[in-house]
């Protein structure tokens, strides 16, 4: 039940370098906004603090500091269930520890009540009710960005399972033998193949092993997923083979998620999605060529309609209506 004159909800995206907040309006718009680094504190005793006293300023600023409902936070390796950020290996404060932070969040905020839900979850959300799962009640969010999650949901409703932590997508082993080591303790996991980070190592790797191969991104020290990007749109060899491993790999581990859930879509999420089709044309050759022919051609493959920051922010909102 909305509690009378509280008009308004907080939706906040925590990534590994960036944390985006937003003021929804029972509309869904969002009346406001502002970002802030999640990468500058090592102790979450300082970082909590440090968000609300952005909030406070948010909310000041837009007048509406007596009509805040609640608070929705999506994060890395969050517990619905608990309200904590469980050993997130991408995010400075949390990386070997649990951190209880809806319940530290909510006591900076001075009470305002706060839910915690896995980024990616928040990001399904978000695109169900405003973006490209509309009318859709059996779809996988996969986000691509410092890291890799998904959100999963099955007849209309997100899956948490029993401990809070389904869905974890991204630490799926995509690579058995001489894989590469994961934040996570694992190895081989999806995430270091189709993270950002795993995008620019792939680049570093195919230029120390193509010694003969011209390449713009000879002549950068520090490469990144962008540079790669940029470089493939512009015709790079060695960069649009950088997308080609890495579409490929997507869609091999895209077609055993479709095997346990039987999704009418998966939607791609995040920065690295916005290569669009360097990705899309190798991920659904993969994708349909290794996934059990009762499901081949039958998936879409389907990017994100909504603002980078728009279907996490909104997403993880639509908790917040709920407290």
């Amino acid at each position: 039940m909305i509690t009378p004159g509280k008009n308004y909800v907080v939706g906040i995206d925590i990534g590994g370098q960036t944390a985006k907040m937003g003021v929804i309006d029972r509309r869904g718009n969002v009346v406001g906004e502002t970002v802030i680094p999640s990468n500058k504190h090592t102790d979450p005793s300082e970082f909590v603090p440090f968000m609300a006293e952005a909030l406070k300023g948010l909310f000041a600023k837009l007048g509406v500091e007596d009509q805040i409902l609640g608070v929705g936070a999506g994060a890395p390796c969050a517990n619905y269930r608990s309200g904590t950020i469980d050993n997130a290996a991408n995010v400075t404060w949390a990386n070997g520890r649990i951190v209880p932070f809806a319940n530290m969040l909510s006591e900076a905020l001075d009470g305002i009540p706060v839910a915690l839900t896995n980024d990616a979850n928040a990001a399904a959300l978000g695109e169900m009710y405003y973006g490209a799962a509309r009318g859709m009640k059996d779809f996988i969010v996969i986000t691509l960005g410092t890291g890799v999650g998904s959100g999963i949901v099955i007849d209309g409703k997100l899956v948490y399972g029993h401990d809070g932590f389904a869905g974890e997508l991204g630490h799926v082993r995509v690579i058995r033998h001489n894989g590469r080591a994961c934040g996570c303790g694992s190895v081989g996991c999806l995430e270091t193949y189709c993270s950002a980070p795993g995008i620019a190592r792939t680049a570093r790797e195919l230029l120390e092993t193509q010694i003969d191969t011209p390449s713009v991104l000879r002549d950068i020290d520090n490469i990144t997923a962008k540079d790669v990007q940029e470089a493939a749109f512009a015709g790079d060899v060695i960069a649009n083979q950088v997308y080609a491993f890495t579409g490929r790999i997507l869609g091999e581990a895209l077609a055993n998620f479709i095997a346990f859930s039987a999704p009418e879509a998966i939607i791609l999420f995040g920065g690295v999605a916005k290569a669009r089709g360097l990705l899309y044309e190798p991920a659904v050759k993969a994708m349909n060529e290794t996934v059990c022919p009762l499901w081949k051609d039958k998936v879409q493959l389907l990017f994100s309609e909504l603002k980078d920051s728009d279907a996490a922010i909104l997403g993880s909102s639509a908790i917040a209506w709920e407290l």
